[in-house]
């Protein structure tokens, strides 16, 4: 099978497969604040991270559901300058889910999914809690992706790693544990997956 891109249907796949193919990938928990003050939440699966020293990761972001202006997290990254990557836990998962509402601009995603938040040390972004890592981190840049066939435009956030929130409880031998949360991923489609099992592989000398 073979095709390009926006034509899977002519192959009989009613749904693109491309995020199916392109998974796992980990959440990006974003949380943002405007300069007013305005707090946004939202998760994005489009995320990872691309360096290791200095630590560095990268979303994209979408156009609002209407298509017309800029989704609050990247308006509040915009002007702040700065956000926190709050990983999600499999308990927080139906949080997370009700997070990615689409809420009028200033309305907390926070309360609406009975969220509380916690101060950040660097950022003015407020944390996640219960969430078992965070991430605060400064924008490096906002980079306007291509538009697409429809007119739409995503765009790559890239931001810096300024300080790493661990909660002590996930440490095991100097480490951290993944099964011991089980962050979940995206999949496909409306699929989702949690790590609940992992294995090592060494690499060749």
């Amino acid at each position: 099978m073979f095709f390009t891109p926006g034509n899977h249907k002519d192959q009989g796949l009613d749904f693109n497969p491309f995020k199916a193919i392109v998974s796992p990938r980990p959440i990006g928990w974003i949380s943002s604040i405007s300069k007013s003050g305005d707090v946004n939440l939202a998760p994005y699966s489009f995320f990872n991270a691309i360096s290791d020293s200095p630590p560095m990761v990268g979303f994209s972001a979408s156009p609002s559901e209407n298509g017309d202006g800029e989704k609050d997290s990247l308006a509040y990254i915009r002007e702040a300058a700065e956000f926190v990557v709050n990983i999600v836990s499999k308990a927080q998962i139906d949080a997370m889910n009700a997070s990615s509402a689409a809420l009028p601009r200033g309305q907390s995603e926070f309360g609406h999914a009975g969220l509380e938040e916690l101060a950040s040390e660097i950022v003015a972004a407020p944390r996640v809690k219960g969430s078992p890592c965070q991430l605060e981190c400064r924008l490096w840049q906002i980079i306007d992706l291509p538009t697409a066939a429809n007119g739409r435009r995503n765009h790559l956030v890239i931001g810096e790693v300024v300080g790493i929130h661990i909660d002590q409880d996930v440490i095991v031998d100097g480490k951290v544990d993944v099964t011991r949360y089980q962050p979940v991923s995206r999949l496909g489609y409306k699929d989702y997956a949690a790590i609940e099992r992992v294995f090592e592989l060494a690499r060749p000398d």
